[in-house]
């Protein structure tokens, strides 16, 4: 070894305490993989007296992480703040602009500003590296700018969200209703107090957006991303598409078509035979389709101290090895302008499950109102009178219709859903989920 890479970390919270623990855990095969050493020179954090269970005698403390970032005494700069504006986008172009590789693992930071980060990189010639961004321990940015770099893709479909998934999960496993598996989530740790971001799919839609620009050679366009969360799905959702075969995941799909690129967030039906089907609990799973390289499907743990650290250091020996490439796959310059593909025919049709007043022509309203707008049924599933739903102003009860939809426009169902809607024959508002049979 004829040379020593020096490493300033930026936030000391789960992340940062395991990329140090991993760094001096595994430290002869970091070295003897890297072919140098790596020295952790500076730190930077909010609350410098917290015991972290490190030592961190020796090394320089730094209160401000844009100091850091232009410091003489780090080659690489490690972001593990978070958030895409404020202080972590401020140290990043610092460090970058004053020639230092950075390493994040900030995925909002990139899929907002992405785009001008990896110019800036690409004009100092230097290394921005995310792959702890998306999917944890997963190497699907690697394995999108590396490994699959001479492929045309077709398609990425992720459960990137470990918190949804465990939700969604334990759901249909435990048969329990969306807020109490939440309650136990924030308990564990899985989800934040304020759960908004994971649970609404801004989290997902972020980690798709950065996926999109590799898959596709595409800049990066978060703001073109469909978006739906988990809130409105029930257990009446679960047992019904549990019986019709298939089970409720959050995912993120992106598709090319003939008018442009298709990104979405939202709760969708799996078929229970699909690989996809079994990834349970906290972890994550991301399909890849090439040209020649055929269907791709990687799993593993999507977040967490060990696999996010993983993650940041396998980026850090990449740099170490002269492993010098273009952020986001190509020369940003050389980008394709994000081309939003225009509302079409969801191939996988439709879930829809209503509350249904128990009145004389209701069902019978509804089915007519699908047929206005040419939409086809492939299968009703209607219950008996559900005392405990509540009643309505004529004293009855309700029923459980769920129906399956053939291939049709999104805008044609959205239009017979608020025609339904509007008629008064539904309790509550309908729940519409996508299915996608093709993964």
């Amino acid at each position: 070894m004829t040379h020593r890479l020096k490493l300033g970390i930026a936030g000391l919270g789960t992340v940062g305490v395991g990329v140090w623990k991993l760094l001096n855990e595994n430290r002869e095969r970091i070295f003897a993989n890297a072919g140098c050493e790596l020295e952790i020179t500076a730190v930077c954090a909010r609350n410098a007296d917290i015991d972290r269970g490190i030592d961190l005698k020796g090394v320089r403390w730094v209160d401000n992480a844009v100091e850091l970032a232009s410091s003489d005494d780090i080659d690489i700069f490690v972001e593990l703040i978070g958030g895409e504006e404020g202080i972590a986008r401020e140290a990043v172009e610092t460090a970058l602009a004053h020639g230092k590789h950075v390493v994040t693992a900030n995925k909002a930071l990139l899929a907002h500003h992405g785009n001008e980060l990896a110019a800036i990189a690409e004009k100092h010639n230097v290394a921005l590296n995310y792959e702890a961004a998306v999917a944890g321990a997963i190497p699907i940015v690697k394995s999108l700018r590396e490994g699959l770099a001479g492929n045309n893709v077709s398609s990425v479909v992720g459960i990137l969200n470990g918190t949804c998934n465990y939700i969604l999960t334990k759901m249909a496993s435990e048969g329990r209703e969306f807020a109490d598996v939440l309650s136990d989530a924030q308990k564990m740790g899985y989800a934040e107090a304020d759960p908004t971001f994971d649970i609404g799919g801004h989290d997902t839609a972020h980690k798709l957006a950065i996926l999109t620009c590799l898959a596709f050679g595409s800049r990066i366009d978060f703001n073109s991303i469909y978006l739906e969360g988990i809130e409105a799905i029930t257990q009446a959702d679960l047992k019904a598409v549990h019986e019709l075969g298939y089970c409720i995941k959050l995912l993120g799909v992106a598709i090319r078509t003939d008018s442009g690129i298709e990104q979405r967030v939202h709760p969708s039906l799996v078929p229970l035979t699909s690989p996809l089907a079994a990834i349970d609990g906290a972890f994550n799973a991301v399909a890849v389709e090439g040209n020649y390289s055929g269907k791709i499907i990687l799993q593993g743990a999507g977040a967490g101290q060990k696999p996010t650290a993983s993650a940041v250091i396998a980026d850090i020996i990449d740099i170490a090895r002269v492993n010098a490439l273009y952020p986001l796959g190509r020369e940003v310059a050389k980008l394709a302008p994000y081309q939003r593909a225009r509302m079409r025919a969801h191939e996988g049709g439709y879930y829809v499950g209503l509350a249904v007043h128990d009145r004389p022509g209701a069902v019978a309203a509804i089915a007519k109102r699908f047929g206005e707008q040419e939409i086809s049924l492939e299968s009703i599933i209607q219950r008996g009178t559900d005392t405990q739903s509540g009643e309505d102003a004529e004293g009855g009860g309700q029923q459980s219709v769920v129906l399956i939809i053939h291939e049709t426009a999104e805008a044609a169902l959205r239009e017979a859903l608020a025609s339904i809607e509007a008629d008064g024959h539904i309790a509550d508002r309908p729940r519409m989920i996508r299915i996608e049979k093709t993964i």
